[in-house]
């Protein structure tokens, strides 16, 4: 793993990448913006200007800064994958949320070292947040000020306040049992957030999100984020998450994630 100063010096570049998606993205949102649907039949897999473009500039500034690193993107696929570092982007995690003018959508930018995420930001440019961190500390920068992003700790599941984005599309009818089982154990649960639920649980207001099915960059840039805040990122069974994503659980507390888990034995 970098030195925490190494990836600290990176910071400044991933703020940069953040401000050039953003530049792209907000003139689009809540106008037209040349939705496609990329899904087969049956299927709705929504992409839009916005996605392509902000991808395109995030490319671009990695190519003339890092031009021996590699990228992973959704739009536009791999680009020397095998790199020592490689970064991961979803340009727009939560395109139908855009594309219904709601501000959950985020910005995914993560950055793996020999195949490990390290580095990570989740954006909000339409609010002016970006979530950003690695192991050694995360923080939230808005506006002309930052704060520290710590996880709540100490809540067990009947007290917690749980996400994920949507039951009814993502998950298979194990999964959907075993959602049902955590959510009737929980005090309060949030739907159609994305990976904005993600940041709430490093900023302590959400203390749990379930989600099925992502891919790599659906949650690299996640990890490093959770792992400064205090959180846990795992898959069902609490492994690690693999290099193409899959079946997720992100939680503030070790010991909430515990408390979980058996309940989603078996289904993930």
């Amino acid at each position: 793993m970098p030195h925490t100063a190494d990836l600290d010096a990176l910071t400044p570049f991933l703020l940069e990448l953040n401000r050039a998606s953003g530049e792209v993205i907000l003139p689009l949102f809540r106008v037209e913006n040349g939705l496609e649907d990329k899904g087969g039949p049956g299927a709705f897999d929504p992409v839009t200007a916005a996605d392509r473009g902000a991808e395109a500039a995030i490319r671009a500034l990695i190519a003339a800064h890092h031009p021996d690193h590699g990228v992973i993107g959704e739009e536009y696929g791999e680009d020397r994958p095998g790199a020592e570092f490689v970064w991961v982007l979803d340009p727009i995690d939560g395109t139908r949320a855009f594309i219904a003018g709601l501000p959950v959508w985020t910005t995914l930018i993560g950055l793996r070292r020999h195949g490990r995420p390290v580095l990570g930001s989740i954006g909000q440019p339409f609010i002016g947040e970006v979530f950003l961190g690695h192991a050694g500390g995360s923080r939230l920068v808005h506006g002309a000020g930052e704060r520290v992003l710590t996880t709540r700790k100490g809540a067990a599941l009947k007290q917690a306040i749980i996400a994920t984005t949507d039951p009814d599309g993502t998950f298979n009818p194990a999964q959907a049992a075993a959602w049902g089982r955590v959510r009737t154990s929980a005090r309060l649960a949030r739907m159609g957030c994305d990976a904005y639920a993600y940041a709430m649980v490093a900023a302590g207001s959400l203390d749990l999100v379930i989600e099925a099915g992502l891919k790599a960059w659906d949650i690299d840039a996640a990890i490093p984020v959770m792992e400064g805040a205090g959180g846990v990122v795992t898959d069902w069974s609490g492994a690690t998450v693999g290099p193409k994503g899959g079946n997720v659980v992100i939680a503030g507390d070790a010991t909430l994630l515990a408390e979980v888990l058996p309940l989603l034995a078996g289904a993930g």
